[in-house]
């Protein structure tokens, strides 16, 4: 990840134009850069930069762009051939994203057009042979990292549902009486299992350990907690984030549960889960791999070894598993075609298809025979799900605007709510304040103009501080504020 940009710069890339590097997160996005940047010795945001959503650090006179695939996939609205850039390369391919998948797809409906393109896809298990495929038998460049050997340890134990943290605690203990270095990195499925595990291992009061939680939206002061070198030994709980996007330095052992969250799309129900489901061969051998980039490593995995060898190879691609209304609306938009034809790795399933067109052409945004309408081409320009977008657009027209950019950004981020298990009562009475007896969106409502009000009176610190006593997020409230402003803007 951070050599490749620089033997393209030596080959010669970059001149024409930049060196276009995609990564599935914006954590990782940042981090890469300012690690190439530090090896260049440029400043961050001169030779080398970032852009993600809300944050852009790059010059004109950049030659390495580090960016969200959906920073790259908002340029194709602004320049259809990609001009700017001589070379691109999506990393990550695994994590089969919708604007990953996407952006495959229409980098080989360009190259044609753009035969002094350099396009390079990598990433750590994929299936080498359908890609190569997809680009034509496209050549395939085997680099064999220098990783140290990990053991895999598996577990006997069957369900490890009922009681996760105390499992993860017993192997952290088991790890700090056998082994005197090396940190810890536990796999969680998401931000309530990182926080109660956390508070499970502060009451087993392992001595001289430091818990640290890791997850996609951590500000990048934070994120650089975890490069600098430390007394003791770290427990570091993260999502799946720290799977392929960010290694997290001085990791000697790993706790793999072998879970995560998916999101997945029931075209009969028309309902988007985010269900916790078991993780493919591909992420789990990912994983084990984060504890052998130093040192030799262990893997403790919380599930069976035949558990383990009856899984999937890969991952589902999402664009097999999520509604397609918002993909369906962009390529109209951009032109580029029917659906049905797009050059896709995978081909999403002709339910999934007319059940998006069917979503668009009741949202008014195609007429009866799929093509975009005006309101469609309003729809777009909205940085929202297309039916929050229809919410949004249909306010203009009775003076609701103000509340329902507030509302409809609310809706497109995790619930800024929290209710910890062991202070569900408090919590529930804590968030009583803005219910509304009539309405959930007046509740979101009177959540955000509270703690606006309050944020605009005090400082940082006292906000955040005044946020957790009332069982709320302020990582996810700041979320929530950049995304609502970016609608306004």
């Amino acid at each position: 990840t951070t050599q490749l940009p620089k033997i393209c710069l030596q080959a010669g890339c970059g001149r024409r134009g930049m060196i276009g590097h995609t990564q599935p997160r914006r954590i990782a996005a940042r981090s890469v850069a300012s690690r190439i940047a530090e090896e260049l010795q440029t400043e961050l945001g001169d030779t080398v930069g970032y852009q993600v959503r809300f944050s852009d650090q790059t010059s004109a006179d950049g030659l390495i762009k580090l960016m969200t695939d959906g920073i790259l996939l908002a340029e194709i609205q602004h320049n259809r051939f990609l001009s700017q850039y001589d070379t691109i390369i999506i990393d990550e391919a695994h994590e089969r994203s919708l604007n990953i998948d996407f952006l495959l797809g229409y980098l080989k409906k360009i190259l044609p057009y753009r035969r002094d393109l350099k396009v390079i896809v990598t990433s750590a298990t994929i299936d080498v042979e359908k890609f190569s495929r997809h680009f034509n038998n496209a050549p395939v460049i085997e680099v064999t990292g220098r990783t140290y050997p990990v053991d895999i340890v598996y577990s006997e134990l069957g369900d490890i549902s009922a009681d996760l943290e105390q499992l993860v605690v017993d192997r952290v203990q088991e790890i700090d009486s056998h082994h005197q270095q090396g940190d810890i990195l536990v796999f969680l499925s998401g931000e309530r299992e990182i926080r109660e595990t956390s508070i499970a291992l502060r009451r087993a009061q392992v001595a001289n350990l430091e818990v640290i939680p890791l997850y996609a939206r951590l500000s990048l002061a934070e994120q650089r907690k975890f490069f600098p070198h430390h007394r003791g030994r770290r427990v570091v709980l993260s999502t799946n984030v720290a799977e392929p996007s960010l290694t997290v330095p001085g990791i000697g052992y790993v706790i793999d549960p072998g879970r995560a969250r998916l999101s997945r799309y029931s075209y009969r129900t028309k309902v988007q889960r985010l269900p916790i489901e078991p993780i493919s061969k591909a992420s789990a051998n990912q994983r084990a791999g984060r504890c052998g980039r130093v040192r030799s490593g262990i893997c403790y995995r919380l599930y069976t070894e035949e558990d383990y060898n009856n899984r999937s190879e890969y991952t589902d691609p999402e664009i097999l598993r999520t509604n397609l209304a918002a993909v369906i609306l962009q390529m109209l938009h951009l032109r580029i075609g029917d659906i049905r034809q797009f050059p896709f790795v995978d081909k999403p399933d002709s339910r999934l298809i007319n059940d998006g067109y069917k979503l668009l052409e009741e949202l008014q945004a195609v007429n009866s025979k799929g093509d975009l309408t005006a309101l469609g081409k309003q729809l777009v320009t909205v940085p929202l799900d297309p039916r929050l977008a229809r919410m949004l657009l249909e306010a203009a027209k009775t003076g609701a605007v103000e509340e329902l950019v507030t509302i409809t950004s609310g809706l497109s981020i995790q619930d800024p709510r929290e209710r910890p298990t062991e202070k569900q009562q408090a919590a529930d009475l804590a968030h009583k304040q803005w219910l509304d007896k009539d309405s959930d969106f007046i509740s979101l409502l009177n959540l955000w103009r509270h703690l606006e009000t309050k944020r605009q009176a005090v400082s940082g610190n006292q906000f955040s501080k005044y946020c957790r006593t009332n069982f709320v997020s302020p990582l996810r409230m700041k979320e929530w504020r950049d995304l609502r402003q970016q609608i306004l803007t």
